[in-house]
């Protein structure tokens, strides 16, 4: 890695509690209550997690079922929206999280850890970016229920919420793996890392909602399509880069 390493702030971090024998400061925040398990089983679970977190939409199945169902099946999509983009992003901390691990416990290894703590900082910080995600007021039954007492308003606020989280998801993790990625290549372990596809624009809000008005709701249709589609993708790019991980660390 010949650039220089980022500067950016890393929290503080009791070096009592902090595992993997990291200096005060970093890169490792407290860890409350009983020891994680070993990084490489908890990648290997968070990876095999996606099983049943990564909710796959198909599109004009859900459309057939809602029209079947005359409306009633689309509040279960609602649910289905915000349950996948919860527990995607809480199973994503975990993978890179783990991964973070992993690449500590091999500088550790290597007595290269003043060398490398500022990347480990960097990754830190993404991290910490998709946990304040997961902070956000995104409880899928909560929203199901808004959606069904406020109609056509809440579903255009889920889908702003949603595109906006998507976006702010895509550009942490995307930014952790590829310095996860430099990181253990550094240390002897080359990740074949795909190329990541261009980042995910946000909606035009303002365009989007013209055009639900102007055409009395049935633009709405492709809205949602969006809004599913651009989830699905995002799960297929994750999936692929954690197998390369898995590949090289031989997980």
């Amino acid at each position: 890695m010949s650039d220089q390493p980022p500067t950016t702030p890393f929290p503080p971090s009791d070096p009592v509690t902090t595992p993997f024998g990291a200096p005060a400061g970093g890169p490792w925040p407290p860890v409350p209550g009983p020891a994680l398990l070993p990084p490489g089983q908890r990648l290997r679970q968070a990876v095999t997690a996606r099983n049943q977190t990564d909710y796959q939409f198909e599109f004009w199945s859900a459309l057939g079922w809602t029209l079947l169902s005359c409306g009633v099946y689309g509040f279960y999509v609602t649910y289905q929206l915000f349950r996948r983009s919860v527990e995607h992003n809480r199973r994503r901390i975990e993978v890179l999280d783990s991964l973070n691990a992993l690449a500590w416990e091999r500088a550790v290894a290597t007595g290269r850890t003043e060398e490398l703590t500022p990347w480990f900082r960097s990754v830190s910080t993404q991290i910490d970016g998709l946990r304040r995600v997961a902070t956000e007021f995104r409880d899928p039954a909560l929203w199901t229920v808004i959606t069904v007492v406020t109609g056509t308003i809440g579903s255009v606020l889920s889908f702003v919420f949603l595109d906006q989280d998507l976006v702010a998801h895509e550009a942490a993790e995307r930014a952790a793996e590829d310095q996860l990625a430099s990181l253990l290549t550094s240390l002897g372990t080359p990740v074949a890392l795909p190329p990541a596809p261009p980042p995910k624009g946000p909606h035009n809000i303002g365009g989007r909602v013209a055009a639900l008005l102007g055409s009395c709701g049935l633009y709405g249709l492709w809205w949602i399509y969006d809004v599913m589609v651009q989830g699905n993708d995002n799960f297929h790019h994750d999936w692929v880069r954690e197998d390369a991980f898995l590949v090289a660390l031989g997980a």
